[in-house]
């Protein structure tokens, strides 16, 4: 290889030190002459072409055309180019590459048709006598066990960067002919373009430079009429990115970008009406997604790590991936998910908007939705893990708002107690966080959990705010004595009044503000509000109430290293930073909106998401410490959102609440009545739970022991009472609430 680049240079020197009389046109007739005497000379068809003179004189010829062009003052077409066209040496080549005559041609033509295309700087794909050859040679790429893989990526390569560079001649490629056949000439030698509605283009669609080139072709889809040519270039760049060299799989989905990217609206058009490559990619994504075998367990897919299309265009295999069942389907799925989630991101508007509305119809609905609501326990773990990891790596704006929509339905209005008209999935996967099964239950919980940290508003808005815009949680003026309670008001709480008798109630009304238990004093008093006026001097209080609902026996953190205040502090103001930054442009309000007057015989329905979360938390003392985790966890990052009614609802503890209404305060009151009353029938309560902490903390061996799950929940009840006074801390003093 080296001896013949040497030969190519020392010809392309002679060439340029010689006097004039070297005629280029006659060498590269000469080199053309001999190939084709080789076919009429030789005799043995057994010969391969490596052992022949014919990848030399291809070479040779290519050298003449490249030099030729670098000679040429103008941008007219040059004698030895004029001859190759007329000539139709491209569909020769093409002929004798598909006769795999000798053997090894079709290689060699290959690599001659991606250098003409690469390294030939004027427009060639308008011309008849280059695309037709281009578009037959198409049709032999992709072909079952085929050899020449390497060659082909190469070549599909060229001729999407070409397209990028010209995007008007797409439809010359994909042989979308337009309704008037007429041909004219662009020169003498047969350079010929197909005439659309019109000779000339629109200059104003045309690159500078360009506006008045007659090889430049009308608007691509104008009037088109398809032929089976449309699906080939596609077909040969998807089936490619299956191969099992990596490289080859890379160099595809590499055209395929590029042809996807191509900036003009225009050609998204041509793409998204005269080709199927929405259908088609959204197709390779069911197949692989359907791939995954159900013997791959749901904790391989969480570890599994994120997959690249860059790095990982087809099934790698190594010792991890062979040594769990299942992994290697894993990662290719995830590959081409990434690839997937790259084109939405990077096509034009309106082939991204299409490419993501056939994703959400073709795969989600027709694939994942059935898998999603199937009665195997195990199939429902495996698919939720899935989903779980596909709505962490989808990022693409266009694409995330069709998951979201997949997973949520597209409805903002208030929900109703009785909804017939409710999307399946998302009522099935509200249910799933109070399936009997826990683990289904936990890891819909991570589902929501995640679908929390996207930068979307209607998440937030379709699960929660949604019912809280009304605020029909406070109760009417005059029916309870006011929308807000005051701190230290006597009044008790509506769903409370039960309880106002009871001697734990009674102790803490006579404490006052609740001294004897520990307060986030530890922290600077600028941040603590104190001496301001308005909501942020109400921020102690309401931080108080939180933290004085577990009472002192029933607490434990003293007993753990780094369960300070400050802990809490530092991540709670981690994830209210988070939340923050994430909804800054949601166009949320900052002060609390009127409430709505409503019906009198209207009930307040906090919704179906909120309603089992409150559910959840009024059985946490009954609940595994996995599920109570998860439950206060989703609720943690719910109150952190910075929206007024919000804060309000799940951080308030002193709103006079409607009728019927149940707010997150009121809901734990009833747990810590509930547990006093569990308290007095258990021997040693306070030394048992120090003992499950301990446990926890995986300081001493866990041992048998009775009321466990009760204890357990009793410390995921300190924790999240803590958890949630942290985030009125870190709250307050942004908002005036």
């Amino acid at each position: 290889m080296d001896m013949f680049n040497k030969l190519t240079t020392l010809f392309q020197q002679a060439l340029e030190t010689r006097e004039p009389s070297v005629n280029l046109q006659d060498s590269f007739v000469e080199h053309w002459k001999g190939i084709t005497n080789y076919y009429i000379e030789t005799t043995d068809d057994l010969i391969p072409v490596k052992e022949t003179d014919i990848p030399w004189r291809l070479r040779q010829m290519l050298d003449i055309l490249v030099f030729e062009e670098k000679q040429q003052e103008s941008q007219e077409t040059g004698p030895c180019m004029e001859y190759l066209l007329q000539h139709k040496i491209l569909e020769t080549l093409c002929t004798l590459g598909k006769a795999e005559y000798p053997p090894g041609m079709i290689q060699q033509v290959l690599a001659f048709f991606t250098k003409i295309l690469t390294q030939i700087q004027q427009p060639l794909l308008h011309i008849i006598n280059v695309y037709r050859p281009v578009q037959k040679l198409i049709c032999l790429c992709a072909q079952t066990g085929s050899q020449t893989e390497k060659e082909e990526a190469q070549f599909l390569f060229a001729i999407c960067s070409r397209l990028k560079q010209d995007p008007y001649v797409l439809n010359y490629i994909l042989g979308i002919k337009t309704e008037e056949p007429g041909r004219r000439s662009c020169s003498s030698s047969g350079n010929e373009v197909q005439q659309g509605d019109s000779e000339t283009p629109n200059a104003e669609k045309m690159p500078p430079g360009h506006q008045n080139d007659s090889r430049y072709p009308s608007s691509p889809c104008r009037s088109p009429s398809q032929t089976p040519e449309d699906k080939k270039l596609i077909h040969a760049l998807l089936f490619l990115t299956k191969s099992q060299k990596s490289k080859v799989a890379l160099r595809a989905c590499e055209g395929l970008s590029l042809l996807l990217a191509i900036p003009k609206e225009e050609t998204a058009e041509c793409l998204v009406q005269k080709t199927p490559v929405c259908e088609m990619v959204a197709g390779r994504l069911s197949e692989l997604y359907s791939s995954i075998p159900l013997s791959l367990e749901p904790v391989n897919v969480h570890s599994c790590p994120d997959v690249q299309w860059r790095v990982q265009c087809s099934p790698k295999t190594s010792e991890e991936s062979s040594s769990v069942p299942g992994r290697e389907q894993l990662e290719a799925f995830l590959a081409w998910l990434d690839f997937c989630n790259h084109l939405v991101n990077e096509a034009p508007r309106t082939l991204s908007i299409k490419l993501a509305k056939v994703i959400h119809h073709q795969w989600l609905i027709a694939v994942v939705q059935p898998q999603l609501l199937q009665v195997s326990e195990a199939g429902v773990l495996l698919h939720m893990a899935l989903l779980s990891r596909i709505l962490h790596h989808v990022s693409a704006p266009t694409l995330l708002e069709e998951l979201l929509y997949f997973i949520l339905g597209s409805q903002r209005s208030c929900e109703r107690q009785v909804d017939p008209d409710a999307p399946v999935l998302r009522r099935q996967l509200i249910e799933n966080c109070n399936h009997i099964s826990d683990e289904i239950s936990i890891a819909t919980l991570r589902l929501f959990e995640e679908l929390l940290q996207k930068p979307n508003e209607h998440v937030v808005f379709n699960l929660a705010l949604r019912n809280l815009e009304r605020r029909g949680y406070i109760a009417p003026a005059g029916a309870g004595g006011g929308e807000e309670r005051q701190p230290g008001d006597a009044e008790p709480l509506e769903e409370s009044v039960e309880f106002e008798e009871d001697p734990f109630f009674t102790d803490m009304d006579s404490e006052g503000n609740f001294n004897h238990l520990e307060t986030l004093v530890s922290l600077p008093p600028q941040q603590r509000g104190q001496g301001e006026p308005g909501g942020q001097s109400q921020a102690a209080d309401i931080v108080n109430s939180f933290l004085c609902l577990v009472p002192q026996e029933a607490k434990t953190s003293r007993y753990v290293q780094g369960a300070g205040c400050d802990t809490y502090v530092h991540d709670a103001h981690e994830m209210f930073k988070d939340c923050r930054e994430i909804s800054l442009n949601w166009g949320w309000p900052t002060f609390l909106q009127p409430p709505e007057v409503t019906p009198l015989d209207s009930c307040f329905y906090e919704g179906h998401f909120l309603k089992v979360l409150f559910d959840r938390i009024a059985q946490i003392l009954e609940q595994p410490y996995e599920l109570n985790l998860q439950v206060t966890s989703v609720l943690s990052r719910l109150a952190s959102f910075p929206h007024p009614h919000l804060h309000e609802y799940l951080l308030n503890p002193y709103i006079s609440l409607a009728t019927g209404s149940r707010s997150l305060f009121s809901v734990l009151i009833r747990v810590i009545g509930d547990l006093m009353q569990r308290i007095q029938h258990i021997p040693n309560f306070s030394e048992k739970l120090v003992h499950v902490r301990k446990q926890l903390m995986s300081l001493e061996p866990e041992s048998l022991m009775d009321h466990v799950t009760l204890l357990k929940g009793v410390i995921v009840l300190e924790e999240f009472c803590k958890e949630l006074a942290a985030i009125v801390f870190v709250k307050l003093p942004m908002e005036d609430l």
